[in-house]
């Protein structure tokens, strides 16, 4: 799944604008290279957003199936650190 996909369906970002919008400014970035927003991603990969208010990581535990899941669900998909 592409980043910009992967960060809206696990409700880290509301829209899949706004991902894209973050990986062009170079905000995103998978173990640490920065990355377009078609880059795919895989389980264990370590997702970096780089905001003002700091660095946020996410670990990736799966990988969902559907559009959008539940925000309850979403610690079945990341894993933040």
């Amino acid at each position: 799944m592409r980043i910009d996909k992967f960060l809206n369906a696990v409700n880290i970002t509301k829209r899949r604008a706004i991902s894209e919008d973050m990986c062009r400014s170079g905000v995103v970035s998978i173990n640490d290279i920065v990355v377009k927003a078609s880059k795919e991603v895989k389980i264990n990969d370590i997702i970096s957003l780089n905001l003002n208010s700091g660095v946020k990581k996410y670990k990736v535990l799966a990988i969902p199936s559907v559009k959008n899941i539940a925000k309850s669900e979403q610690d079945k998909y990341v894993e933040s650190l």
